[in-house]
Protein backbone atom coordinates (compact mmCIF):
# COMPACT_ATOMS: atom_id res chain seq x y z
CA UNK A 1 0.00 0.00 0.00
CA UNK A 2 2.81 2.44 1.30
CA UNK A 3 4.31 1.18 -2.09
CA UNK A 4 1.53 1.70 -4.73
CA UNK A 5 1.22 5.29 -2.78
CA UNK A 6 4.94 6.54 -3.61
CA UNK A 7 4.20 5.05 -6.97
CA UNK A 8 1.17 7.40 -7.51
CA UNK A 9 2.97 10.35 -6.05
CA UNK A 10 6.17 10.15 -8.22
CA UNK A 11 3.94 9.63 -11.07
CA UNK A 12 2.64 13.12 -10.05
CA UNK A 13 5.92 14.53 -9.61
CA UNK A 14 7.22 13.36 -13.10
CA UNK A 15 3.77 14.76 -15.21
CA UNK A 16 4.29 17.79 -13.01
CA UNK A 17 7.97 18.32 -14.14
CA UNK A 18 6.49 17.32 -17.87
CA UNK A 19 3.49 20.21 -17.42
CA UNK A 20 5.98 22.94 -16.40
CA UNK A 21 8.74 21.95 -19.13
CA UNK A 22 6.31 22.63 -21.33
CA UNK A 23 4.80 25.39 -19.86
CA UNK A 24 8.16 27.25 -19.71
CA UNK A 25 9.13 26.21 -23.07
CA UNK A 26 5.89 27.60 -23.99
CA UNK A 27 6.38 30.71 -21.94
CA UNK A 28 10.08 31.07 -23.94
CA UNK A 29 8.43 30.73 -26.98
CA UNK A 30 5.65 33.44 -26.50
CA UNK A 31 8.69 35.93 -24.91
CA UNK A 32 11.11 35.25 -28.12
CA UNK A 33 7.89 36.36 -30.40
CA UNK A 34 7.03 39.24 -28.60
CA UNK A 35 10.80 40.36 -29.01
CA UNK A 36 12.52 39.43 -32.37
CA UNK A 37 15.92 39.90 -30.91
CA UNK A 38 15.34 38.40 -27.79
CA UNK A 39 17.54 35.57 -29.13
CA UNK A 40 21.40 37.00 -29.39
CA UNK A 41 22.20 34.26 -31.77
CA UNK A 42 19.10 35.88 -33.63
CA UNK A 43 19.93 39.27 -34.18
CA UNK A 44 21.38 40.67 -37.42
CA UNK A 45 24.87 42.63 -36.69
CA UNK A 46 25.11 45.69 -39.13
CA UNK A 47 27.85 48.12 -40.04
CA UNK A 48 26.56 51.67 -41.53
CA UNK A 49 29.15 53.89 -43.73
CA UNK A 50 27.55 56.90 -44.19
CA UNK A 51 28.47 60.10 -46.83
CA UNK A 52 26.31 62.38 -44.18
CA UNK A 53 24.30 63.86 -46.89
CA UNK A 54 20.81 65.30 -46.34
CA UNK A 55 18.61 61.83 -46.70
CA UNK A 56 21.21 60.04 -44.68
CA UNK A 57 20.56 62.45 -42.10
CA UNK A 58 16.88 61.50 -41.99
CA UNK A 59 18.04 57.95 -42.54
CA UNK A 60 19.89 58.21 -39.65
CA UNK A 61 16.81 59.35 -37.28
CA UNK A 62 15.04 56.30 -38.26
CA UNK A 63 17.84 54.05 -38.00
CA UNK A 64 18.38 55.13 -34.18
CA UNK A 65 15.00 54.30 -33.32
CA UNK A 66 15.65 50.86 -34.72
CA UNK A 67 18.44 49.68 -32.85
CA UNK A 68 16.61 47.45 -30.25
CA UNK A 69 16.70 44.80 -34.02
CA UNK A 70 20.11 44.70 -34.23
CA UNK A 71 23.60 44.78 -32.44
CA UNK A 72 25.07 47.84 -33.93
CA UNK A 73 28.54 47.13 -35.03
CA UNK A 74 29.63 50.01 -36.26
CA UNK A 75 28.46 53.56 -37.77
CA UNK A 76 31.51 55.05 -40.05
CA UNK A 77 31.20 58.11 -42.03
CA UNK A 78 32.89 58.15 -45.42
CA UNK A 79 32.63 59.67 -48.76
CA UNK A 80 30.83 59.26 -52.14
CA UNK A 81 30.36 60.70 -55.51
CA UNK A 82 28.37 63.14 -54.22
CA UNK A 83 30.00 64.16 -51.01
CA UNK A 84 33.71 64.36 -49.42
CA UNK A 85 36.05 66.51 -47.75
CA UNK A 86 35.52 69.75 -49.63
CA UNK A 87 32.29 68.82 -51.86
CA UNK A 88 28.98 69.44 -50.41
CA UNK A 89 30.55 67.81 -46.99
CA UNK A 90 27.82 67.59 -44.03
CA UNK A 91 31.06 67.82 -41.58
CA UNK A 92 32.87 64.69 -39.60
CA UNK A 93 30.94 65.64 -37.06
CA UNK A 94 27.44 65.84 -38.47
CA UNK A 95 25.99 62.45 -36.47
CA UNK A 96 26.75 64.35 -33.18
CA UNK A 97 23.83 65.86 -32.43
CA UNK A 98 21.70 62.44 -33.36
CA UNK A 99 23.63 60.57 -30.83
CA UNK A 100 23.26 63.56 -28.92
CA UNK A 101 19.86 63.48 -29.19
CA UNK A 102 19.05 59.99 -29.17
CA UNK A 103 20.65 60.20 -25.69
CA UNK A 104 17.86 62.41 -24.26
CA UNK A 105 15.06 59.64 -25.59
CA UNK A 106 16.99 56.74 -24.83
CA UNK A 107 15.80 56.36 -20.94
CA UNK A 108 11.80 56.27 -22.75
CA UNK A 109 13.17 54.29 -25.28
CA UNK A 110 14.31 51.28 -23.11
CA UNK A 111 10.56 51.41 -21.58
CA UNK A 112 9.20 49.75 -24.75
CA UNK A 113 12.78 47.49 -25.42
CA UNK A 114 15.58 46.98 -23.14
CA UNK A 115 17.88 45.80 -26.38
CA UNK A 116 18.19 49.29 -27.59
CA UNK A 117 21.86 50.08 -26.80
CA UNK A 118 23.14 52.78 -25.00
CA UNK A 119 24.16 56.28 -26.19
CA UNK A 120 27.86 55.50 -24.93
CA UNK A 121 28.28 52.67 -27.07
CA UNK A 122 26.43 53.71 -30.09
CA UNK A 123 29.64 56.64 -29.85
CA UNK A 124 32.03 53.95 -29.05
CA UNK A 125 31.68 52.54 -32.12
CA UNK A 126 31.44 55.68 -34.51
CA UNK A 127 34.01 56.72 -36.37
CA UNK A 128 35.56 58.87 -39.32
CA UNK A 129 36.24 56.82 -42.54
CA UNK A 130 38.14 57.64 -46.02
CA UNK A 131 36.61 60.49 -46.41
CA UNK A 132 39.56 62.68 -48.59
CA UNK A 133 37.91 62.36 -52.14
CA UNK A 134 35.73 60.15 -53.67
CA UNK A 135 36.44 56.72 -54.12
CA UNK A 136 39.74 57.51 -52.01
CA UNK A 137 40.71 54.12 -50.88
CA UNK A 138 44.76 54.34 -50.05
CA UNK A 139 44.54 56.01 -45.98
CA UNK A 140 44.57 53.33 -43.47
CA UNK A 141 41.20 55.48 -41.14
CA UNK A 142 39.85 55.25 -38.05
CA UNK A 143 37.03 53.96 -39.23
CA UNK A 144 38.50 51.35 -42.07
CA UNK A 145 40.61 49.70 -38.90
CA UNK A 146 37.34 49.09 -36.99
CA UNK A 147 35.80 47.54 -40.14
CA UNK A 148 38.59 45.05 -39.78
CA UNK A 149 38.35 44.45 -36.09
CA UNK A 150 34.85 43.37 -36.37
CA UNK A 151 35.55 40.97 -38.94
CA UNK A 152 38.41 40.04 -37.98
CA UNK A 153 37.05 39.35 -34.37
CA UNK A 154 36.80 35.08 -33.97
CA UNK A 155 34.64 35.42 -30.90
CA UNK A 156 31.16 36.04 -33.06
CA UNK A 157 30.75 33.95 -36.37
CA UNK A 158 26.90 35.49 -37.16
CA UNK A 159 26.51 37.31 -40.66
CA UNK A 160 27.69 40.91 -40.79
CA UNK A 161 25.12 43.33 -42.81
CA UNK A 162 27.57 46.24 -43.88
CA UNK A 163 25.74 49.17 -45.55
CA UNK A 164 26.84 51.40 -47.72
CA UNK A 165 24.58 54.57 -47.67
CA UNK A 166 27.39 56.16 -50.09
CA UNK A 167 30.28 54.89 -51.48
CA UNK A 168 32.11 51.92 -50.88
CA UNK A 169 36.02 53.47 -50.41
CA UNK A 170 35.79 53.21 -46.54
CA UNK A 171 34.41 49.03 -46.64
CA UNK A 172 37.48 48.31 -49.35
CA UNK A 173 40.06 49.84 -47.59
CA UNK A 174 39.00 47.44 -44.34
CA UNK A 175 38.91 44.40 -47.27
CA UNK A 176 41.99 46.05 -48.69
CA UNK A 177 43.84 45.89 -45.14
CA UNK A 178 42.86 42.15 -44.70
CA UNK A 179 44.36 41.37 -47.72
CA UNK A 180 47.52 42.36 -46.97
CA UNK A 181 48.03 41.50 -43.50
CA UNK A 182 45.79 38.53 -42.94
CA UNK A 183 45.46 36.87 -46.60
CA UNK A 184 44.46 33.44 -44.98
CA UNK A 185 41.79 34.96 -43.10
CA UNK A 186 39.93 36.08 -46.41
CA UNK A 187 37.79 33.31 -46.78
CA UNK A 188 36.80 33.29 -43.35
CA UNK A 189 36.21 37.00 -43.26
CA UNK A 190 34.23 36.74 -46.65
CA UNK A 191 31.82 33.36 -45.44
CA UNK A 192 30.99 36.26 -42.32
CA UNK A 193 30.15 39.33 -45.00
CA UNK A 194 26.87 39.98 -46.53
CA UNK A 195 26.73 43.80 -48.35
CA UNK A 196 23.24 46.18 -48.79
CA UNK A 197 24.46 48.98 -51.17
CA UNK A 198 22.61 51.95 -52.25
CA UNK A 199 24.03 52.42 -55.50
CA UNK A 200 27.89 52.13 -55.98
CA UNK A 201 28.20 55.89 -55.00
CA UNK A 202 31.78 55.38 -56.02
CA UNK A 203 34.13 52.67 -58.55
CA UNK A 204 35.81 50.94 -55.55
CA UNK A 205 33.15 47.72 -55.59
CA UNK A 206 33.93 47.28 -59.17
CA UNK A 207 37.36 48.01 -58.79
CA UNK A 208 38.83 46.76 -56.20
CA UNK A 209 36.07 44.58 -54.28
CA UNK A 210 34.91 42.58 -57.18
CA UNK A 211 38.19 41.42 -58.43
CA UNK A 212 40.07 40.66 -55.08
CA UNK A 213 36.89 39.65 -53.42
CA UNK A 214 34.58 37.91 -55.67
CA UNK A 215 35.91 34.64 -55.69
CA UNK A 216 34.35 34.30 -52.30
CA UNK A 217 30.91 34.79 -53.70
CA UNK A 218 29.73 37.27 -50.96
CA UNK A 219 25.90 37.94 -51.03
CA UNK A 220 25.61 41.40 -52.61
CA UNK A 221 22.63 43.62 -52.52
CA UNK A 222 23.06 46.82 -54.62
CA UNK A 223 19.12 48.51 -54.58
CA UNK A 224 17.78 51.29 -57.26
CA UNK A 225 14.66 50.33 -55.40
CA UNK A 226 15.31 52.62 -52.50
CA UNK A 227 14.50 55.81 -54.78
CA UNK A 228 10.78 54.62 -53.54
CA UNK A 229 11.37 56.67 -50.64
CA UNK A 230 14.25 59.16 -51.77
CA UNK A 231 13.69 62.42 -53.04
CA UNK A 232 11.56 61.49 -56.23
CA UNK A 233 8.77 59.83 -53.93
CA UNK A 234 5.77 61.79 -55.31
CA UNK A 235 6.41 60.64 -59.21
CA UNK A 236 6.90 56.88 -57.61
CA UNK A 237 4.34 55.93 -54.53
CA UNK A 238 1.12 55.70 -55.71
CA UNK A 239 -1.76 57.84 -54.68
CA UNK A 240 -3.09 55.96 -52.05
CA UNK A 241 0.05 56.21 -50.54
CA UNK A 242 0.70 59.94 -50.37
CA UNK A 243 -1.41 59.95 -47.19
CA UNK A 244 2.00 58.71 -45.51
CA UNK A 245 4.59 61.38 -46.66
CA UNK A 246 2.67 64.63 -46.35
CA UNK A 247 2.97 67.25 -43.85
CA UNK A 248 -0.31 66.55 -42.09
CA UNK A 249 1.01 63.41 -41.61
CA UNK A 250 4.57 64.11 -40.61
CA UNK A 251 3.91 66.66 -38.67
CA UNK A 252 1.59 64.45 -36.27
CA UNK A 253 3.47 61.41 -36.30
CA UNK A 254 6.94 62.60 -36.50
CA UNK A 255 7.66 65.90 -36.28
CA UNK A 256 5.91 67.41 -33.30
CA UNK A 257 5.77 66.26 -30.12
CA UNK A 258 8.20 63.32 -30.01
CA UNK A 259 11.12 64.45 -28.47
CA UNK A 260 14.46 65.82 -29.79
CA UNK A 261 15.71 63.13 -32.19
CA UNK A 262 12.64 63.21 -34.50
CA UNK A 263 12.57 67.10 -34.14
CA UNK A 264 15.87 66.63 -36.02
CA UNK A 265 14.17 65.19 -38.77
CA UNK A 266 15.12 67.37 -41.57
CA UNK A 267 11.56 67.37 -43.82
CA UNK A 268 10.71 69.88 -47.04
CA UNK A 269 10.39 73.31 -46.32
CA UNK A 270 8.26 75.80 -47.86
CA UNK A 271 10.99 77.05 -50.33
CA UNK A 272 10.94 73.56 -51.96
CA UNK A 273 9.49 72.99 -55.06
CA UNK A 274 6.61 71.08 -55.34
CA UNK A 275 6.61 69.97 -51.70
CA UNK A 276 4.90 71.61 -49.14
CA UNK A 277 6.33 72.48 -45.96
CA UNK A 278 6.96 69.49 -43.39
CA UNK A 279 6.36 67.02 -46.53
CA UNK A 280 8.53 63.68 -46.56
CA UNK A 281 12.02 64.64 -47.66
CA UNK A 282 14.15 61.43 -48.62
CA UNK A 283 15.35 58.51 -46.73
CA UNK A 284 17.12 57.14 -49.45
CA UNK A 285 19.40 55.10 -47.75
CA UNK A 286 16.89 53.33 -45.26
CA UNK A 287 16.15 50.03 -47.23
CA UNK A 288 19.74 49.05 -46.58
CA UNK A 289 18.73 48.57 -42.50
CA UNK A 290 15.18 48.03 -43.10
CA UNK A 291 16.16 45.05 -44.73
CA UNK A 292 17.66 44.19 -41.39
CA UNK A 293 14.22 44.60 -39.46
CA UNK A 294 12.39 41.00 -38.27
CA UNK A 295 9.06 41.70 -39.57
CA UNK A 296 8.35 38.37 -39.99
CA UNK A 297 8.91 38.50 -43.65
CA UNK A 298 11.86 36.17 -43.61
CA UNK A 299 13.25 38.62 -46.61
CA UNK A 300 17.14 38.02 -45.21
CA UNK A 301 17.14 34.02 -45.78
CA UNK A 302 17.11 35.43 -49.26
CA UNK A 303 16.59 38.59 -51.71
CA UNK A 304 14.43 37.63 -53.85
CA UNK A 305 12.02 36.71 -51.65
CA UNK A 306 11.50 40.49 -50.36
CA UNK A 307 10.46 42.41 -47.20
CA UNK A 308 10.17 46.27 -46.74
CA UNK A 309 13.48 47.15 -48.15
CA UNK A 310 13.02 45.70 -51.58
CA UNK A 311 12.85 42.35 -53.37
CA UNK A 312 16.12 41.69 -55.79
CA UNK A 313 16.94 39.14 -58.54
CA UNK A 314 20.24 37.31 -59.30
CA UNK A 315 22.11 38.98 -61.85
CA UNK A 316 25.79 37.71 -61.67
CA UNK A 317 27.96 35.67 -59.40
CA UNK A 318 26.06 36.24 -55.90
CA UNK A 319 25.18 39.77 -56.87
CA UNK A 320 21.39 40.85 -56.39
CA UNK A 321 20.05 43.93 -58.37
CA UNK A 322 16.75 45.27 -59.11
CA UNK A 323 14.06 43.20 -61.29
CA UNK A 324 13.31 45.15 -64.03
CA UNK A 325 10.08 44.84 -65.68
CA UNK A 326 11.03 44.78 -69.08
CA UNK A 327 11.84 40.94 -70.43
CA UNK A 328 14.30 42.62 -73.31
CA UNK A 329 16.32 44.14 -70.85
CA UNK A 330 20.15 43.28 -70.34
CA UNK A 331 21.60 44.32 -67.41
CA UNK A 332 25.11 46.56 -67.56
CA UNK A 333 28.48 44.25 -66.94
CA UNK A 334 30.12 47.17 -64.58
CA UNK A 335 28.00 49.59 -61.71
CA UNK A 336 24.29 49.84 -60.86
CA UNK A 337 24.08 53.71 -59.91
CA UNK A 338 22.58 56.65 -61.28
CA UNK A 339 24.23 56.46 -64.84
CA UNK A 340 23.19 52.76 -65.47
CA UNK A 341 20.09 51.93 -63.83
CA UNK A 342 17.17 51.26 -65.69
CA UNK A 343 14.76 53.32 -63.77
CA UNK A 344 17.01 56.48 -63.90
CA UNK A 345 16.85 56.41 -67.84
CA UNK A 346 12.57 56.22 -67.33
CA UNK A 347 13.18 59.18 -64.79
CA UNK A 348 15.08 60.87 -67.61
CA UNK A 349 12.53 60.27 -69.97
CA UNK A 350 9.76 61.78 -67.63
CA UNK A 351 8.09 58.02 -66.55
CA UNK A 352 6.19 58.53 -63.03
CA UNK A 353 4.19 55.54 -61.55
CA UNK A 354 1.27 57.58 -62.37
CA UNK A 355 2.11 57.18 -66.36
CA UNK A 356 4.02 54.09 -66.99
CA UNK A 357 3.34 50.79 -65.36
CA UNK A 358 6.40 49.18 -65.80
CA UNK A 359 7.61 52.29 -63.99
CA UNK A 360 5.02 51.51 -61.19
CA UNK A 361 5.83 47.98 -61.06
CA UNK A 362 10.00 48.31 -60.81
CA UNK A 363 9.34 50.29 -57.71
CA UNK A 364 6.43 48.05 -56.34
CA UNK A 365 8.63 45.67 -53.92
CA UNK A 366 9.36 48.92 -51.43
CA UNK A 367 5.92 51.04 -51.69
CA UNK A 368 3.79 48.44 -51.21
CA UNK A 369 4.89 48.17 -47.77
CA UNK A 370 5.05 52.29 -47.25
CA UNK A 371 1.84 51.98 -45.30
CA UNK A 372 2.85 49.56 -42.94
CA UNK A 373 6.51 50.81 -42.54
CA UNK A 374 5.62 54.46 -42.17
CA UNK A 375 3.27 53.37 -39.19
CA UNK A 376 5.79 51.78 -37.59
CA UNK A 377 7.95 54.42 -38.09
CA UNK A 378 5.31 56.46 -36.38
CA UNK A 379 5.20 53.82 -32.77
CA UNK A 380 8.66 54.35 -32.66
CA UNK A 381 8.27 58.41 -32.79
CA UNK A 382 5.94 57.47 -30.24
CA UNK A 383 8.34 55.07 -28.13
CA UNK A 384 10.36 58.46 -27.67
CA UNK A 385 7.97 60.10 -25.05
CA UNK A 386 5.34 57.50 -23.96
CA UNK A 387 5.18 55.09 -21.57
CA UNK A 388 4.73 52.09 -22.83
CA UNK A 389 0.72 52.00 -21.71
CA UNK A 390 0.23 54.92 -24.08
CA UNK A 391 2.04 53.57 -27.19
CA UNK A 392 1.52 50.93 -29.24
CA UNK A 393 3.81 47.49 -30.24
CA UNK A 394 3.50 45.35 -32.70
CA UNK A 395 1.44 41.80 -32.75
CA UNK A 396 2.58 38.59 -32.29
CA UNK A 397 1.76 36.15 -35.16
CA UNK A 398 2.12 32.23 -33.53
CA UNK A 399 1.61 29.53 -36.17
CA UNK A 400 0.16 26.40 -35.24
CA UNK A 401 1.86 25.21 -38.71
CA UNK A 402 5.38 25.00 -39.85
CA UNK A 403 7.31 28.08 -41.72
CA UNK A 404 8.12 25.51 -44.94
CA UNK A 405 5.71 22.78 -45.64
CA UNK A 406 6.63 20.29 -48.30
CA UNK A 407 2.81 19.33 -49.92
CA UNK A 408 2.50 17.44 -53.15
CA UNK A 409 -0.32 19.11 -55.91
CA UNK A 410 -3.91 18.55 -55.23
CA UNK A 411 -2.96 18.54 -51.55
CA UNK A 412 -5.21 20.62 -49.45
CA UNK A 413 -2.52 22.96 -47.25
CA UNK A 414 -4.10 24.11 -43.85
CA UNK A 415 -2.65 27.08 -42.40
CA UNK A 416 -3.19 28.45 -38.74
CA UNK A 417 -2.53 31.59 -36.46
CA UNK A 418 -4.45 30.87 -33.69
CA UNK A 419 -2.67 32.06 -30.32
CA UNK A 420 -1.79 35.27 -32.69
CA UNK A 421 -2.03 38.21 -29.73
CA UNK A 422 -1.68 42.08 -29.25
CA UNK A 423 0.87 43.30 -26.08
CA UNK A 424 -1.38 46.02 -26.12
CA UNK A 425 -4.76 44.19 -25.90
CA UNK A 426 -5.31 45.50 -29.10
CA UNK A 427 -7.83 43.28 -31.85
CA UNK A 428 -5.99 41.67 -34.72
CA UNK A 429 -6.92 41.67 -38.44
CA UNK A 430 -5.55 38.96 -40.33
CA UNK A 431 -4.95 38.76 -43.72
CA UNK A 432 -3.55 35.60 -46.04
CA UNK A 433 -2.26 36.06 -49.21
CA UNK A 434 0.34 34.76 -52.17
CA UNK A 435 3.05 36.71 -52.87
CA UNK A 436 3.41 36.11 -56.54
CA UNK A 437 6.62 37.33 -57.18
CA UNK A 438 8.42 35.67 -54.79
CA UNK A 439 7.35 32.15 -56.14
CA UNK A 440 8.22 29.92 -58.27
CA UNK A 441 5.56 28.25 -59.24
CA UNK A 442 4.14 30.88 -61.75
CA UNK A 443 0.29 30.95 -61.27
CA UNK A 444 -2.35 32.00 -58.88
CA UNK A 445 -4.02 30.37 -56.38
CA UNK A 446 -6.83 30.23 -54.29
CA UNK A 447 -6.84 30.96 -50.12
CA UNK A 448 -10.09 30.15 -48.44
CA UNK A 449 -10.89 32.19 -45.60
CA UNK A 450 -8.31 34.35 -46.51
CA UNK A 451 -9.22 37.06 -43.61
CA UNK A 452 -9.83 34.50 -40.90
CA UNK A 453 -7.28 33.24 -38.20
CA UNK A 454 -7.40 29.71 -40.13
CA UNK A 455 -7.06 29.19 -43.72
CA UNK A 456 -6.45 27.12 -46.37
CA UNK A 457 -5.71 26.61 -50.11
CA UNK A 458 -5.09 23.18 -52.45
CA UNK A 459 -1.64 23.17 -54.12
CA UNK A 460 -2.47 23.46 -57.81
CA UNK A 461 -2.21 20.82 -59.75
CA UNK A 462 0.00 22.58 -62.75
CA UNK A 463 2.77 23.24 -59.96
CA UNK A 464 5.87 21.13 -60.45
CA UNK A 465 8.31 19.48 -58.12
CA UNK A 466 10.59 21.85 -56.70
CA UNK A 467 8.57 24.91 -57.42
CA UNK A 468 7.73 27.32 -54.21
CA UNK A 469 4.29 28.98 -53.22
CA UNK A 470 5.12 32.06 -50.66
CA UNK A 471 1.57 32.46 -48.36
CA UNK A 472 1.80 35.34 -46.20
CA UNK A 473 0.12 35.59 -43.17
CA UNK A 474 -0.44 39.38 -42.46
CA UNK A 475 -2.02 40.52 -38.98
CA UNK A 476 -2.31 44.82 -38.18
CA UNK A 477 -3.67 45.50 -34.95
CA UNK A 478 -6.60 48.03 -34.74
CA UNK A 479 -4.11 50.50 -32.25
CA UNK A 480 -2.72 54.26 -32.96
CA UNK A 481 -1.08 53.70 -35.49
CA UNK A 482 -2.13 50.40 -36.89
CA UNK A 483 0.62 48.22 -36.73
CA UNK A 484 1.71 45.08 -39.07
CA UNK A 485 3.61 42.29 -38.59
CA UNK A 486 4.08 38.91 -41.24
CA UNK A 487 4.86 34.79 -40.96
CA UNK A 488 5.94 34.02 -44.62
CA UNK A 489 5.09 30.29 -44.96
CA UNK A 490 6.90 28.49 -48.37
CA UNK A 491 5.30 25.60 -49.72
CA UNK A 492 7.49 23.13 -51.47
CA UNK A 493 5.96 21.25 -54.07
CA UNK A 494 7.35 17.62 -54.15
CA UNK A 495 6.22 14.27 -53.04
CA UNK A 496 5.55 13.90 -49.62
CA UNK A 497 7.52 10.74 -47.93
Amino acid sequence: MIMNNLIEIMKKVFYGLIFLGVFFTACNRQLSDINSSADPSDRPRVIVTSDGEIDDECSMVRFLLYTNEWDVEGIITSSSQYHWHGHNWAGDDWIDPYLAAYEKVYPNLVLHDSNFPSPEYLRSVTFLGNVETEGEMDSITAGSQHIVKVLLDETDDRPVWIQAWGGTNTISRALKTIEEEQPEKMAEVAAKIRFFFIWEQDSTYQAYIRPHWGKYNILTIISDQFEAIAYRWKGIQPEPMYQYFTAAWMNVNILQGHGPLCSLYKAHTASDKGFDAGDFRSEGDSPSFIHNIVTGLRNMESPGWGGWGGRYVLVRENTWLDPVPDPGYKYPEGRWYSGSTWARRMTREGATSATNPQYREYFKPVWRWSDAMQNDFASRADWCVKSYKDANHPPVIILKNQSDIIAKPGALVKLNARGSYDPDGNELNFKWWQYEEADTYQGKISVSNETGQNASFVVPDDAATGHTIHIICQVTDDGIPELTRYRRIVIHVGAVE
